[in-house]
Protein backbone atom coordinates (compact mmCIF):
# COMPACT_ATOMS: atom_id res chain seq x y z
CA UNK A 1 0.00 0.00 0.00
CA UNK A 2 2.90 2.38 0.64
CA UNK A 3 4.73 1.71 -2.63
CA UNK A 4 2.41 3.78 -4.89
CA UNK A 5 2.72 6.68 -2.44
CA UNK A 6 6.50 6.45 -2.45
CA UNK A 7 6.64 6.23 -6.25
CA UNK A 8 4.35 9.24 -6.77
CA UNK A 9 6.44 11.26 -4.30
CA UNK A 10 9.71 10.37 -6.08
CA UNK A 11 8.21 10.91 -9.54
CA UNK A 12 6.66 14.31 -8.81
CA UNK A 13 9.68 15.62 -6.90
CA UNK A 14 11.88 14.76 -9.90
CA UNK A 15 9.42 15.75 -12.61
CA UNK A 16 11.65 18.49 -14.08
CA UNK A 17 14.54 16.01 -14.37
CA UNK A 18 12.76 13.21 -16.23
CA UNK A 19 13.57 14.46 -19.74
CA UNK A 20 17.18 15.42 -19.19
CA UNK A 21 19.64 13.67 -21.54
CA UNK A 22 21.94 11.11 -20.01
CA UNK A 23 24.72 12.31 -17.73
CA UNK A 24 28.38 11.26 -17.41
CA UNK A 25 28.60 7.52 -16.55
CA UNK A 26 25.05 6.98 -17.78
CA UNK A 27 26.13 7.88 -21.30
CA UNK A 28 29.62 6.48 -20.85
CA UNK A 29 28.67 2.91 -19.94
CA UNK A 30 25.29 2.02 -18.45
CA UNK A 31 23.00 3.26 -21.23
CA UNK A 32 25.25 2.00 -24.09
CA UNK A 33 25.49 -1.41 -22.39
CA UNK A 34 21.71 -1.60 -21.99
CA UNK A 35 21.25 -0.24 -25.54
CA UNK A 36 23.42 -3.05 -26.92
CA UNK A 37 21.40 -5.66 -25.03
CA UNK A 38 18.14 -4.04 -26.16
CA UNK A 39 19.17 -4.17 -29.83
CA UNK A 40 21.22 -7.36 -30.05
CA UNK A 41 20.55 -9.38 -26.91
CA UNK A 42 24.23 -9.54 -26.00
CA UNK A 43 25.21 -9.20 -22.34
CA UNK A 44 28.72 -8.10 -23.32
CA UNK A 45 28.65 -4.46 -24.49
CA UNK A 46 29.76 -3.94 -28.09
CA UNK A 47 29.51 -0.17 -28.52
CA UNK A 48 31.44 0.69 -25.35
CA UNK A 49 34.39 -0.82 -23.53
CA UNK A 50 33.35 -3.77 -21.39
CA UNK A 51 34.37 -3.49 -17.75
CA UNK A 52 32.70 -6.63 -16.37
CA UNK A 53 29.92 -4.84 -14.50
CA UNK A 54 27.14 -7.41 -13.88
CA UNK A 55 24.24 -7.29 -16.36
CA UNK A 56 21.07 -6.97 -14.26
CA UNK A 57 20.61 -3.17 -14.79
CA UNK A 58 21.00 -3.65 -18.55
CA UNK A 59 18.43 -6.46 -18.53
CA UNK A 60 15.92 -4.42 -16.52
CA UNK A 61 16.41 -1.29 -18.64
CA UNK A 62 16.08 -3.19 -21.92
CA UNK A 63 12.95 -4.99 -20.70
CA UNK A 64 11.41 -1.68 -19.65
CA UNK A 65 12.26 -0.06 -22.99
CA UNK A 66 10.20 -2.75 -24.72
CA UNK A 67 7.23 -1.37 -22.76
CA UNK A 68 7.95 2.36 -22.64
CA UNK A 69 9.92 2.73 -25.86
CA UNK A 70 13.49 3.99 -25.92
CA UNK A 71 12.95 7.46 -24.47
CA UNK A 72 14.88 9.20 -21.71
CA UNK A 73 11.75 9.86 -19.66
CA UNK A 74 10.96 6.14 -19.73
CA UNK A 75 14.40 5.31 -18.36
CA UNK A 76 14.10 7.87 -15.59
CA UNK A 77 10.62 6.62 -14.70
CA UNK A 78 12.02 3.11 -14.21
CA UNK A 79 14.81 4.45 -11.99
CA UNK A 80 12.21 6.39 -9.98
CA UNK A 81 10.33 3.10 -9.50
CA UNK A 82 13.54 1.45 -8.26
CA UNK A 83 14.23 4.38 -5.91
CA UNK A 84 10.70 4.05 -4.50
CA UNK A 85 11.30 0.34 -3.93
CA UNK A 86 14.53 1.22 -2.12
CA UNK A 87 12.67 3.66 0.15
CA UNK A 88 10.11 0.96 0.88
CA UNK A 89 13.01 -1.29 1.91
CA UNK A 90 14.25 1.50 4.20
CA UNK A 91 10.80 1.71 5.77
CA UNK A 92 10.55 -2.05 6.33
CA UNK A 93 14.07 -2.25 7.74
CA UNK A 94 13.57 0.70 10.10
CA UNK A 95 10.12 -0.33 11.27
CA UNK A 96 11.43 -3.83 11.99
CA UNK A 97 14.11 -2.42 14.27
CA UNK A 98 12.30 0.61 15.75
CA UNK A 99 8.87 2.20 15.37
CA UNK A 100 6.69 3.38 12.51
CA UNK A 101 7.32 7.03 13.42
CA UNK A 102 11.10 6.57 13.27
CA UNK A 103 10.70 4.65 10.01
CA UNK A 104 8.63 7.44 8.42
CA UNK A 105 11.15 10.14 9.38
CA UNK A 106 14.08 8.00 8.22
CA UNK A 107 12.43 7.47 4.82
CA UNK A 108 11.78 11.20 4.35
CA UNK A 109 15.32 12.16 5.30
CA UNK A 110 16.76 9.46 3.04
CA UNK A 111 14.64 10.61 0.11
CA UNK A 112 15.76 14.25 0.38
CA UNK A 113 19.41 13.61 1.23
CA UNK A 114 21.14 15.33 -1.74
CA UNK A 115 23.18 12.32 -2.90
CA UNK A 116 20.15 10.01 -2.73
CA UNK A 117 17.84 12.61 -4.30
CA UNK A 118 20.18 13.14 -7.26
CA UNK A 119 20.63 9.41 -7.85
CA UNK A 120 16.89 8.68 -7.73
CA UNK A 121 16.46 9.21 -11.49
CA UNK A 122 20.01 8.58 -12.76
CA UNK A 123 20.45 5.22 -14.51
CA UNK A 124 23.54 4.11 -12.62
CA UNK A 125 23.85 0.58 -11.32
CA UNK A 126 24.20 1.95 -7.79
CA UNK A 127 20.51 2.72 -7.26
CA UNK A 128 19.55 -0.80 -8.38
CA UNK A 129 22.16 -2.31 -6.06
CA UNK A 130 21.13 -0.03 -3.18
CA UNK A 131 17.47 -1.04 -3.43
CA UNK A 132 18.26 -4.75 -3.40
CA UNK A 133 20.89 -4.40 -0.66
CA UNK A 134 18.44 -2.56 1.59
CA UNK A 135 15.83 -5.27 1.06
CA UNK A 136 18.46 -7.90 1.83
CA UNK A 137 19.22 -6.07 5.07
CA UNK A 138 15.51 -5.77 5.85
CA UNK A 139 15.09 -9.56 5.68
CA UNK A 140 18.33 -10.11 7.59
CA UNK A 141 17.32 -7.91 10.51
CA UNK A 142 13.79 -9.30 10.47
CA UNK A 143 14.98 -12.46 12.26
CA UNK A 144 15.72 -10.36 15.35
CA UNK A 145 12.07 -9.57 15.81
CA UNK A 146 10.29 -12.54 14.19
CA UNK A 147 10.74 -15.87 15.89
CA UNK A 148 8.19 -17.99 14.05
CA UNK A 149 9.35 -21.16 12.39
CA UNK A 150 8.44 -20.00 8.88
CA UNK A 151 10.36 -16.74 9.24
CA UNK A 152 13.45 -18.58 10.42
CA UNK A 153 13.40 -20.52 7.14
CA UNK A 154 12.18 -17.87 4.72
CA UNK A 155 14.16 -14.82 5.87
CA UNK A 156 17.56 -16.35 4.98
CA UNK A 157 16.19 -17.39 1.58
CA UNK A 158 14.72 -13.97 0.84
CA UNK A 159 17.86 -12.24 2.08
CA UNK A 160 20.10 -14.49 -0.06
CA UNK A 161 17.94 -13.71 -3.11
CA UNK A 162 18.06 -9.96 -2.55
CA UNK A 163 21.81 -9.89 -1.95
CA UNK A 164 22.38 -12.11 -5.01
CA UNK A 165 20.40 -9.72 -7.22
CA UNK A 166 22.30 -6.80 -5.67
CA UNK A 167 25.61 -8.46 -6.59
CA UNK A 168 24.32 -8.97 -10.14
CA UNK A 169 23.54 -5.24 -10.26
CA UNK A 170 26.90 -4.00 -8.95
CA UNK A 171 29.76 -6.33 -8.07
CA UNK A 172 30.84 -4.30 -5.03
CA UNK A 173 27.48 -5.01 -3.37
CA UNK A 174 28.99 -8.34 -2.33
CA UNK A 175 30.83 -6.46 0.45
CA UNK A 176 27.71 -6.22 2.63
CA UNK A 177 26.66 -9.91 2.73
CA UNK A 178 30.27 -11.02 3.17
CA UNK A 179 30.67 -8.63 6.10
CA UNK A 180 27.49 -10.00 7.68
CA UNK A 181 28.66 -13.58 7.06
CA UNK A 182 31.86 -12.81 8.95
CA UNK A 183 29.74 -11.30 11.72
CA UNK A 184 27.67 -14.50 11.86
CA UNK A 185 30.89 -16.51 12.17
CA UNK A 186 31.87 -14.38 15.17
CA UNK A 187 28.44 -14.94 16.71
CA UNK A 188 28.72 -18.69 16.05
CA UNK A 189 32.02 -18.84 17.91
CA UNK A 190 30.48 -16.86 20.74
CA UNK A 191 27.38 -19.10 20.99
CA UNK A 192 28.87 -22.40 19.85
CA UNK A 193 27.52 -24.26 22.89
CA UNK A 194 23.88 -23.44 22.12
CA UNK A 195 22.60 -25.91 19.46
CA UNK A 196 19.66 -23.76 18.33
CA UNK A 197 21.78 -20.63 17.97
CA UNK A 198 24.44 -22.63 16.16
CA UNK A 199 21.93 -23.84 13.56
CA UNK A 200 20.58 -20.31 13.10
CA UNK A 201 24.04 -18.84 12.57
CA UNK A 202 25.00 -21.62 10.15
CA UNK A 203 21.86 -21.06 8.07
CA UNK A 204 22.59 -17.32 7.88
CA UNK A 205 26.21 -17.94 6.98
CA UNK A 206 25.11 -20.11 4.06
CA UNK A 207 22.53 -17.54 2.96
CA UNK A 208 24.95 -14.62 3.14
CA UNK A 209 27.71 -16.43 1.26
CA UNK A 210 25.32 -17.68 -1.43
CA UNK A 211 25.49 -14.40 -3.49
CA UNK A 212 29.11 -15.23 -4.30
CA UNK A 213 27.92 -18.03 -6.60
CA UNK A 214 25.89 -15.99 -9.16
CA UNK A 215 28.58 -13.30 -9.19
CA UNK A 216 31.27 -15.93 -9.84
CA UNK A 217 29.10 -17.40 -12.60
CA UNK A 218 28.87 -13.98 -14.26
CA UNK A 219 32.64 -13.52 -14.14
CA UNK A 220 33.14 -17.01 -15.59
CA UNK A 221 30.78 -16.13 -18.44
CA UNK A 222 32.55 -12.81 -18.97
CA UNK A 223 35.94 -14.53 -19.08
CA UNK A 224 34.61 -17.09 -21.56
CA UNK A 225 33.35 -14.35 -23.90
CA UNK A 226 36.13 -11.75 -23.56
CA UNK A 227 39.21 -13.42 -22.07
CA UNK A 228 39.10 -10.98 -19.11
CA UNK A 229 37.65 -11.75 -15.69
CA UNK A 230 37.31 -8.26 -14.20
CA UNK A 231 37.10 -6.21 -17.37
CA UNK A 232 39.81 -4.86 -19.59
CA UNK A 233 43.31 -4.40 -18.07
CA UNK A 234 43.04 -0.60 -17.90
CA UNK A 235 39.76 -0.81 -15.98
CA UNK A 236 41.27 -3.32 -13.55
CA UNK A 237 44.36 -1.15 -13.07
CA UNK A 238 42.40 2.04 -12.45
CA UNK A 239 39.89 0.50 -10.03
CA UNK A 240 42.03 -2.02 -8.13
CA UNK A 241 45.73 -2.64 -8.68
CA UNK A 242 46.78 1.01 -8.96
CA UNK A 243 45.10 1.79 -5.64
CA UNK A 244 47.23 -0.46 -3.43
CA UNK A 245 49.36 2.36 -2.06
CA UNK A 246 49.40 2.78 1.73
CA UNK A 247 49.32 6.58 1.64
CA UNK A 248 46.52 6.63 -0.92
CA UNK A 249 44.46 4.18 1.14
CA UNK A 250 44.94 6.37 4.22
CA UNK A 251 43.75 9.40 2.23
CA UNK A 252 40.76 7.44 0.94
CA UNK A 253 39.82 6.34 4.46
CA UNK A 254 39.70 10.00 5.47
CA UNK A 255 37.71 11.03 2.39
CA UNK A 256 35.26 8.16 2.81
CA UNK A 257 34.78 8.98 6.49
CA UNK A 258 33.79 12.50 5.45
CA UNK A 259 31.56 11.11 2.70
CA UNK A 260 29.71 8.94 5.19
CA UNK A 261 29.26 11.35 8.08
CA UNK A 262 29.73 14.92 6.83
CA UNK A 263 29.24 15.26 3.06
CA UNK A 264 26.29 17.25 1.72
CA UNK A 265 25.21 18.37 5.20
CA UNK A 266 25.11 14.84 6.64
CA UNK A 267 27.09 16.35 9.51
CA UNK A 268 23.86 18.00 10.76
CA UNK A 269 22.03 14.79 11.79
CA UNK A 270 25.32 13.17 12.86
CA UNK A 271 26.25 16.07 15.17
CA UNK A 272 22.69 16.10 16.52
CA UNK A 273 22.94 12.38 17.22
CA UNK A 274 26.28 12.74 19.04
CA UNK A 275 24.90 15.64 21.10
CA UNK A 276 21.75 13.66 21.96
CA UNK A 277 23.84 10.77 23.25
CA UNK A 278 25.02 12.99 26.12
CA UNK A 279 21.42 13.45 27.28
CA UNK A 280 19.65 11.00 29.60
CA UNK A 281 17.13 8.62 28.10
CA UNK A 282 13.65 10.12 28.10
CA UNK A 283 11.36 8.76 30.81
CA UNK A 284 8.90 7.47 28.22
CA UNK A 285 11.56 5.62 26.24
CA UNK A 286 13.24 3.25 28.70
CA UNK A 287 13.08 0.37 26.22
CA UNK A 288 15.91 0.21 23.69
CA UNK A 289 14.17 0.00 20.25
CA UNK A 290 17.24 -1.29 18.38
CA UNK A 291 18.78 -4.40 19.91
CA UNK A 292 22.49 -4.34 20.63
CA UNK A 293 23.21 -7.22 18.19
CA UNK A 294 21.41 -5.26 15.44
CA UNK A 295 23.38 -2.09 16.24
CA UNK A 296 26.61 -4.06 16.13
CA UNK A 297 25.64 -5.63 12.79
CA UNK A 298 24.90 -2.18 11.36
CA UNK A 299 28.30 -1.06 12.60
CA UNK A 300 29.93 -4.06 10.89
CA UNK A 301 28.24 -3.18 7.58
CA UNK A 302 29.29 0.47 7.79
CA UNK A 303 32.85 -0.45 8.75
CA UNK A 304 33.19 -2.99 5.94
CA UNK A 305 31.91 -0.60 3.28
CA UNK A 306 34.06 2.25 4.62
CA UNK A 307 37.20 0.14 4.31
CA UNK A 308 36.27 -1.62 1.04
CA UNK A 309 35.46 1.58 -0.83
CA UNK A 310 38.64 3.18 0.44
CA UNK A 311 40.60 0.49 -1.42
CA UNK A 312 38.41 -0.36 -4.42
CA UNK A 313 37.47 2.10 -7.13
CA UNK A 314 39.61 4.70 -8.83
CA UNK A 315 37.12 7.52 -8.34
CA UNK A 316 35.85 8.36 -4.85
CA UNK A 317 32.21 8.63 -5.91
CA UNK A 318 29.72 8.91 -3.08
CA UNK A 319 27.07 6.94 -4.95
CA UNK A 320 29.08 3.79 -4.16
CA UNK A 321 28.01 4.30 -0.53
CA UNK A 322 24.33 4.85 -1.36
CA UNK A 323 22.82 2.06 0.81
CA UNK A 324 24.88 3.19 3.82
CA UNK A 325 23.18 6.57 4.24
CA UNK A 326 19.80 5.16 5.35
CA UNK A 327 21.60 3.09 8.01
CA UNK A 328 23.31 6.19 9.42
CA UNK A 329 20.01 8.08 9.42
CA UNK A 330 18.22 5.13 11.02
CA UNK A 331 20.61 5.11 13.98
CA UNK A 332 20.53 8.90 14.25
CA UNK A 333 16.74 9.25 14.18
CA UNK A 334 16.33 6.41 16.67
CA UNK A 335 18.82 8.13 19.02
CA UNK A 336 16.85 11.40 18.86
CA UNK A 337 13.58 9.58 19.49
CA UNK A 338 14.96 7.76 22.49
CA UNK A 339 16.73 10.70 24.12
CA UNK A 340 14.45 13.65 23.38
CA UNK A 341 10.92 12.27 23.58
CA UNK A 342 8.66 14.63 21.55
CA UNK A 343 11.32 17.24 20.78
CA UNK A 344 13.17 14.86 18.48
CA UNK A 345 11.05 16.07 15.56
CA UNK A 346 12.78 19.46 15.81
CA UNK A 347 16.10 17.77 15.03
CA UNK A 348 14.42 15.93 12.17
CA UNK A 349 13.16 19.25 10.79
CA UNK A 350 16.62 20.83 11.16
CA UNK A 351 18.19 17.91 9.25
CA UNK A 352 15.51 18.13 6.57
CA UNK A 353 16.22 21.84 6.05
CA UNK A 354 19.95 21.12 5.79
CA UNK A 355 19.36 18.37 3.24
CA UNK A 356 16.98 20.45 1.14
CA UNK A 357 19.52 23.28 1.10
CA UNK A 358 22.22 20.83 0.01
CA UNK A 359 20.19 19.80 -3.03
CA UNK A 360 20.65 23.28 -4.54
CA UNK A 361 23.50 24.94 -2.60
CA UNK A 362 26.99 23.63 -3.31
CA UNK A 363 29.47 22.97 -0.47
CA UNK A 364 32.75 24.93 -0.12
CA UNK A 365 34.91 22.17 -1.61
CA UNK A 366 35.26 20.18 -4.82
CA UNK A 367 32.68 17.41 -5.31
CA UNK A 368 31.08 15.30 -8.02
CA UNK A 369 28.18 17.13 -9.75
CA UNK A 370 26.01 14.01 -9.41
CA UNK A 371 25.90 14.51 -5.61
CA UNK A 372 23.19 17.16 -5.95
CA UNK A 373 21.41 19.04 -8.73
CA UNK A 374 24.65 20.48 -10.05
CA UNK A 375 24.49 17.60 -12.54
CA UNK A 376 21.38 19.23 -14.02
CA UNK A 377 23.32 22.44 -14.65
CA UNK A 378 26.02 20.37 -16.38
CA UNK A 379 23.50 18.61 -18.62
CA UNK A 380 21.58 21.78 -19.54
CA UNK A 381 24.79 23.58 -20.52
CA UNK A 382 25.84 20.65 -22.73
CA UNK A 383 22.39 20.55 -24.33
CA UNK A 384 22.68 24.22 -25.26
CA UNK A 385 26.26 23.88 -26.53
CA UNK A 386 25.51 20.83 -28.69
CA UNK A 387 22.39 22.52 -30.09
CA UNK A 388 24.48 25.58 -31.01
CA UNK A 389 27.03 23.39 -32.81
CA UNK A 390 24.25 21.51 -34.63
CA UNK A 391 22.73 24.75 -35.91
CA UNK A 392 25.89 26.74 -36.62
CA UNK A 393 28.57 24.18 -37.56
CA UNK A 394 26.69 21.01 -38.61
CA UNK A 395 29.65 19.52 -40.52
CA UNK A 396 32.36 20.48 -38.05
CA UNK A 397 34.93 18.25 -36.40
CA UNK A 398 34.72 19.13 -32.71
CA UNK A 399 37.66 19.14 -30.33
CA UNK A 400 36.33 18.08 -26.92
CA UNK A 401 36.74 15.71 -23.98
CA UNK A 402 34.65 12.92 -22.51
CA UNK A 403 31.70 12.81 -21.83
CA UNK A 404 30.99 15.37 -24.58
CA UNK A 405 32.60 13.01 -27.11
CA UNK A 406 29.84 10.47 -26.38
CA UNK A 407 27.17 13.19 -26.35
CA UNK A 408 28.20 14.21 -29.88
CA UNK A 409 28.90 10.72 -31.26
CA UNK A 410 25.85 8.90 -29.90
CA UNK A 411 22.43 10.36 -30.82
CA UNK A 412 20.71 7.85 -28.51
CA UNK A 413 22.01 9.82 -25.49
CA UNK A 414 19.58 12.65 -26.26
CA UNK A 415 21.85 15.60 -27.14
CA UNK A 416 21.79 15.49 -30.95
CA UNK A 417 19.88 13.65 -33.65
CA UNK A 418 22.91 12.79 -35.77
CA UNK A 419 26.52 11.77 -35.02
CA UNK A 420 29.05 14.58 -34.94
CA UNK A 421 32.74 13.99 -35.67
CA UNK A 422 35.04 14.64 -32.73
CA UNK A 423 38.74 15.03 -31.99
CA UNK A 424 39.06 13.76 -28.39
CA UNK A 425 41.40 14.97 -25.66
CA UNK A 426 41.47 13.94 -21.98
CA UNK A 427 40.50 17.26 -20.41
CA UNK A 428 41.10 21.00 -20.71
CA UNK A 429 44.23 21.32 -18.64
CA UNK A 430 47.21 23.23 -20.01
CA UNK A 431 49.02 20.03 -20.98
CA UNK A 432 46.13 18.70 -23.05
CA UNK A 433 45.41 22.03 -24.74
CA UNK A 434 49.07 22.35 -25.76
CA UNK A 435 48.85 18.88 -27.34
CA UNK A 436 45.77 19.98 -29.27
CA UNK A 437 47.59 23.12 -30.41
CA UNK A 438 50.26 20.94 -32.01
CA UNK A 439 47.70 19.52 -34.49
CA UNK A 440 45.37 22.39 -35.43
CA UNK A 441 44.24 20.80 -38.66
CA UNK A 442 42.35 17.96 -36.95
CA UNK A 443 39.45 20.14 -35.75
CA UNK A 444 37.70 23.38 -36.61
CA UNK A 445 35.38 23.80 -33.59
CA UNK A 446 35.91 23.07 -29.88
CA UNK A 447 33.39 22.32 -27.15
CA UNK A 448 35.09 23.08 -23.81
CA UNK A 449 33.49 22.76 -20.39
CA UNK A 450 34.17 22.34 -16.69
CA UNK A 451 35.19 18.71 -16.15
CA UNK A 452 35.60 19.21 -12.38
CA UNK A 453 33.43 21.29 -10.09
CA UNK A 454 35.34 23.40 -7.57
CA UNK A 455 34.47 26.65 -5.75
CA UNK A 456 35.37 29.80 -7.72
CA UNK A 457 38.72 31.43 -7.00
CA UNK A 458 37.14 34.21 -4.94
CA UNK A 459 35.20 31.80 -2.68
CA UNK A 460 36.17 29.65 0.30
CA UNK A 461 37.61 26.34 -0.94
CA UNK A 462 38.37 23.78 1.77
CA UNK A 463 39.83 21.36 -0.77
CA UNK A 464 42.39 23.77 -2.25
CA UNK A 465 45.04 22.95 0.35
CA UNK A 466 44.93 19.27 -0.72
CA UNK A 467 45.05 20.01 -4.45
CA UNK A 468 48.53 18.58 -5.08
CA UNK A 469 47.65 15.29 -3.38
CA UNK A 470 44.30 15.08 -5.18
CA UNK A 471 46.10 15.69 -8.47
CA UNK A 472 48.52 12.83 -7.81
CA UNK A 473 46.05 10.24 -6.55
CA UNK A 474 42.56 11.24 -7.69
CA UNK A 475 43.01 12.72 -11.18
CA UNK A 476 42.27 16.27 -10.07
CA UNK A 477 43.22 19.05 -12.50
CA UNK A 478 42.42 22.66 -13.22
CA UNK A 479 40.61 23.38 -16.48
CA UNK A 480 41.71 26.46 -18.41
CA UNK A 481 39.08 29.12 -19.01
CA UNK A 482 37.49 29.46 -22.47
CA UNK A 483 39.44 32.66 -23.17
CA UNK A 484 42.74 31.00 -22.21
CA UNK A 485 41.98 28.01 -24.43
CA UNK A 486 41.02 30.31 -27.31
CA UNK A 487 44.29 32.20 -26.94
CA UNK A 488 46.44 29.06 -27.00
CA UNK A 489 44.54 27.49 -29.91
CA UNK A 490 44.22 30.77 -31.87
CA UNK A 491 40.45 30.66 -31.95
CA UNK A 492 37.52 32.78 -30.85
CA UNK A 493 34.78 32.13 -28.29
CA UNK A 494 31.49 32.18 -30.22
CA UNK A 495 29.20 30.90 -27.45
CA UNK A 496 29.50 30.42 -23.70
CA UNK A 497 27.26 30.08 -20.65
CA UNK A 498 27.58 29.58 -16.88
CA UNK A 499 25.32 27.94 -14.31
CA UNK A 500 26.29 27.96 -10.59
CA UNK A 501 29.96 27.15 -11.10
CA UNK A 502 29.51 24.95 -14.18
CA UNK A 503 30.43 26.43 -17.56
CA UNK A 504 30.61 25.47 -21.22
CA UNK A 505 31.80 27.29 -24.34
CA UNK A 506 32.08 26.77 -28.08
CA UNK A 507 35.22 27.96 -29.87
CA UNK A 508 35.61 28.44 -33.61
CA UNK A 509 38.93 28.38 -35.47
CA UNK A 510 38.97 30.28 -38.77
CA UNK A 511 41.50 28.40 -40.86
CA UNK A 512 43.56 29.91 -43.69
CA UNK A 513 43.73 27.40 -46.53
CA UNK A 514 46.40 27.71 -49.23
CA UNK A 515 45.01 27.09 -52.73
CA UNK A 516 46.77 26.73 -56.09
CA UNK A 517 45.64 26.35 -59.72
CA UNK A 518 46.64 23.24 -61.70
CA UNK A 519 45.66 23.38 -65.43
CA UNK A 520 44.23 20.23 -66.99
CA UNK A 521 46.57 18.21 -69.17
CA UNK A 522 43.87 17.50 -71.78
CA UNK A 523 41.28 20.20 -71.36
CA UNK A 524 37.84 19.74 -72.87
CA UNK A 525 37.37 21.90 -76.02
CA UNK A 526 34.29 23.50 -74.57
CA UNK A 527 36.29 24.30 -71.38
CA UNK A 528 39.01 25.96 -73.54
CA UNK A 529 36.40 27.94 -75.40
CA UNK A 530 34.84 29.21 -72.18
Amino acid sequence: MLYPLFFVAVYLSHFRLLRLPYFWDEGGYYIPAAWDFFRTGTLIPQSTVTNAHPPLPSILLAAWWHLSGYVVSGTRTLVAMVAAAALLGVFKLTRTLTTSAVAAVTVVLTAIYPVWFAQSTLAHADIFAAALTLWGLAFYFNHDSADTGSSLVLNPIYSALMFSLAALSKETSIVTPIALALWEIALLLQNRRAPQSRRLHLSWMAALLAPILPLAAWYAFHYHRTGFVFGNPEFLRYNATANLDAYRIALCLWHRLLHLFAHMNMFVPVVCMIAAMFLPIAATNKRLPISRPALKAIGVVLLANWIAFSILGGALLTRYLLPMYPLILLVGVNTWRRRLSERWLLLAALSAIAFLAGIWINPPYAFAPEDNLTYRDFVVLHQQAVRFIDLTYPQATVLTAWPATSELNRPELGYTNHPVKTAPILNFSLEQIEKAAADPGSYDVALVFSTKWAPPANRVDLSRQHESVDTKYFDFHRDLSPSEIATILHGEVVWQAHRKGEWAAVLHFPRIVEASFHPLENPDPLYSYL
